[in-house]
């Protein structure tokens, strides 16, 4: 039988992997459809949100309390770099670099290098990491993933500091 807090540590770590889910998702539009081009850093950042959501979703498929916490330490970790990676963009954001080198130009990979060399820089983005191109409520981009990586780190961390026995 399964405990109440195991059921609720489930359905959070199923809503945290939800909305990370829709996050990927809405950088997608924002490549996409909007046509905004994603920069190395973002690429990095849409990687830890991939992380996230994959041990929070398979943290939410278990009814056992080790591998709610398991996924809630990885979670926590990947949400952390993920965090790290978001505040330095926003860092370069607000004080750019005189000469910024953020990745190579998409059509100079192409013919630079062989397509198998490419195809991998390709995936590592080519926006430029100090551009602002997107706002909401005065955030960027880079801005509001920190945010969202803060409060699944806390999520993370408020489901691996529980108490150890709850009432049934």
């Amino acid at each position: 039988m399964v405990s109440t807090i195991e059921a609720q540590a489930r359905r959070v770590l199923a809503l945290v992997c939800a909305v990370a889910i829709a996050l990927l998702a809405f950088g997608l539009y924002l490549q996409h459809v909007v046509g905004l081009e994603p920069c190395p850093m973002c690429i990095v950042q849409r990687y830890a949100l991939v992380l996230v959501a994959l041990a929070a979703g398979l943290g939410a498929l278990s009814a056992r309390r080790g591998a709610h916490r398991g996924a809630s330490a990885a979670g926590l970790l990947f949400a952390g770099f993920g965090a790290f990676t978001a505040a330095r963009q926003s860092w370069l954001q607000w004080y750019p670099p005189e000469v910024s080198s953020c990745g190579r130009d998409f059509y100079g990979m192409i013919e630079t290098f062989p397509l198998q060399r490419a195809i991998p820089m390709i995936f590592r983005g080519s926006g430029d990491c100090t551009a602002i191109d997107w706002t909401f409520l005065g955030g960027s981009i880079a801005n509001w993933s920190f945010l969202w990586f803060i409060a699944f780190a806390l999520v993370f961390l408020v489901l691996l500091l529980r108490p150890a026995r709850a009432s049934r």
